[in-house]
């Protein structure tokens, strides 16, 4: 059965859609069958996949409202490996939608339960809040990744974060791990980035991921080019650092 893995932090900015992009890319290259699933109603990585937003019929929004199932609306082989259930603005309604619905944590893990078999891996991108959309990305998951950017506040909501993963863990979804910590925007030339990540490691029971993405301007023009960064530029740092994080979530457990 597919590992269902979602990447979470309510926190914007923190590279955390960049990490869903390239995460799933980098999977694929190295044979993994992937799904993405984009739970955030702005969308950005379905686009940032190369799925165009306005050009998609049905996504993820008519499957929670029960419309559609999830066959139905994923978009095959987006890049080799690599198929999409996209999402749009339409998403941010949800709450609403679903207010009387007693079963509403539990409506994307019963979506997707009869397609995880046919993936190696799952990779869900959870919008920047602790909502209905996440709460559910956490219960159909396994694990979750949180990436963390290194600046002064990275800390900060972290301990929010992992509160409410544990109340998840408690109620809903007793089989849900802290997969762990990827450290993001990561800027060699400043002692702040290594200051955050001592401070983290020193401060935080979690696993922390060896490999550190750092910031790199390549990473950040892929997406307007709807493409991950191993397509757009093979040869930069960012593209190298998501191959060794997908060779690390790929052999996750085998040294212990």
């Amino acid at each position: 059965m597919g590992r269902v893995i979602a990447i979470a932090n309510q926190k914007g900015g923190v590279g955390k859609t960049t990490t869903a992009i390239n995460l799933s890319a980098a999977l694929a290259v190295q044979g993994q069958k992937v799904l993405s699933i984009d739970m955030d109603p702005q969308g950005n990585m379905s686009s940032g996949l190369g799925v165009d937003k306005n050009d998609v019929e049905n996504n993820l929004y008519d499957v929670i409202l029960g419309e559609k199932k999830a066959e139905e609306c994923i978009r095959k082989e987006v890049l080799e490996n690599l198929d999409v259930l996209p999402s749009d603005i339409n998403l941010s309604a949800i709450e609403v939608e679903l207010i009387d619905n007693a079963n509403k944590q539990f409506i994307v893990r019963d979506a997707i339960k009869g397609i995880i078999d046919q993936y190696d891996y799952v990779i869900v991108d959870c919008p920047p809040a602790l909502g209905t959309l996440t709460i559910n990305a956490l219960c159909a998951a396994n694990s979750v990744v949180v990436p963390i950017q290194c600046e002064y506040y990275a800390l900060e909501g972290l301990s929010q974060l992992i509160q409410t993963i544990q109340l998840v863990q408690d109620r809903l979804n007793p089989e849900l791990e802290m997969e762990g910590v990827v450290f993001t925007m990561y800027d060699a030339r400043t002692n702040l980035s290594l200051q955050v990540v001592e401070n983290v490691k020193d401060n935080l029971q979690q696993n922390v991921y060896k490999t550190i993405i750092p910031r790199n301007i390549r990473l950040a023009e892929a997406p307007s080019y709807g493409m991950p960064i191993n397509l757009y530029d093979p040869k930069s740092a960012g593209a190298d650092a998501y191959a060794r994080l997908a060779d690390e979530v790929i052999h996750k457990g085998e040294d212990d």
